[in-house]
């Protein structure tokens, strides 16, 4: 799996699973644009990454705003000339509401889905025709096993992006762009401890692998997908979730 000198913008990589998407991305030598809201999340990736020895630029972005992702892949072009792939992982989740349906605020509930459904859309528009004029890429979305699970609108968003990675699979194929989804199980991060708590340890229990997920387990499956070893799958939704939801 040899990315040297490709270019990658990884979403919501200030922290997390992002944070090791973009870290993993840059030890097998690609060129990595940190795309994130946060800036001082953003930036700290992109020094660590760069007083390694790597090549990362932080690109402060929304993925919920056309002109910001636009704003993004102008920058990635000014700066590398080339997009290769992309992750899209950013999503509100480590300070999301926990409510239902039926008591969320509409404008808090409006713009969330914005966010973890339709920000992998916004991005990979911002990004598609980039992507063709170097010949084709890879995308990865974010999705998670609490699309299977029934839990409120984050579960909802996540079995959204299932729909579109699978839509847009057909929609970029004549591009020459693979596009899939890796569904995580419960992962040791800061933004999962703050949403799950104890609860995580209770989902472990039942699972056939009794682990917290690491980030990690996510990037060696993502460097899989973005690969020409993966060059004949698309369309498709991996779960790395320790065999939490085995679905036929």
């Amino acid at each position: 799996m040899d990315f040297t000198g490709k270019t990658i913008i990884v979403t919501g990589a200030g922290g997390g699973i992002g944070e090791g998407y973009a870290k993993a991305c840059s030890e097998r030598g690609m060129n990595v644009v940190i795309a994130e809201l946060s800036e001082e999340g953003g930036q700290r990736v992109a020094d660590e990454i760069n007083a390694g020895g790597g090549s990362a630029l932080f690109v402060k972005t929304d993925v919920g705003c056309e002109d910001s992702t636009k704003a993004c892949a102008k920058a990635v072009m000014d700066k590398f000339g080339a997009i290769n792939y992309l992750i899209n992982n950013a999503a509100i989740f480590g300070d999301m509401k926990i409510e239902g349906y039926m008591n969320v605020d509409m404008d808090y509930l409006e713009k969330f889905m914005r966010i973890n459904a339709h920000g992998c859309v916004i991005m990979t528009r911002a990004v598609v025709d980039h992507m063709t004029a170097c010949g084709g890429g890879a995308i990865i979305n974010q999705s998670s096993t609490a699309a299977w699970m029934s839990t409120g609108f984050y579960g909802v968003a996540k079995l959204a992006v299932n729909g579109i990675t699978q839509s847009l699979a057909n929609e970029l194929g004549w591009r020459k762009i693979r596009i899939n989804a890796i569904a995580p199980g419960p992962t040791d991060t800061g933004a999962l401890a703050k949403t799950a708590g104890d609860y995580a340890q209770e989902m472990i229990k039942s699972m056939p692998i009794k682990r917290l997920g690491q980030p990690k387990d996510m990037a060696d499956a993502a460097l899989f997908l973005l690969s020409d070893e993966a060059s004949w799958i698309t369309g498709h939704i991996m779960n790395v979730d320790g065999g939490q939801f085995m679905r036929p």
